[in-house]
């Protein structure tokens, strides 16, 4: 009598696992790293709208960093790339988990 299943390796077997229960997930918005989706968020440079300075004189392309203090006390560090027209576009947000906080 033959088995349904042929014999596999815990290593392969673990790996199908893997693959099978990544597959199930969906692709949704992020709200923070690198993503073309970022939104601006309370504390942002360009949250409700245009910055109140403009770049008028900084290069295409440059990199802005912003860091501030979310609404939950996270620090959050920003970076901005100045557009031809001098407005800025947010391309990464990361967050900053200061447990021990001793400040």
């Amino acid at each position: 009598m033959r088995p349904l299943l042929p014999a596999m390796s815990p290593a392969v077997l673990s790996v199908m696992l893997l693959a099978s229960s990544v597959s199930g997930c969906t692709a949704t918005a992020v709200t923070f790293g690198y993503s073309p989706y970022l939104e601006p968020i309370p504390g942002s440079i360009t949250y409700g709208g245009k910055p109140r300075t403009g770049l008028r004189r900084a290069p295409v392309g440059s990199i802005v960093p912003h860091q501030f203090n979310d609404r939950a006390g996270r620090t959050v560090y920003e970076t901005y790339v100045v557009e031809p027209d001098g407005s800025l576009r947010l391309v990464s947000r990361r967050y900053r988990y200061d447990f021990f906080d001793f400040d």
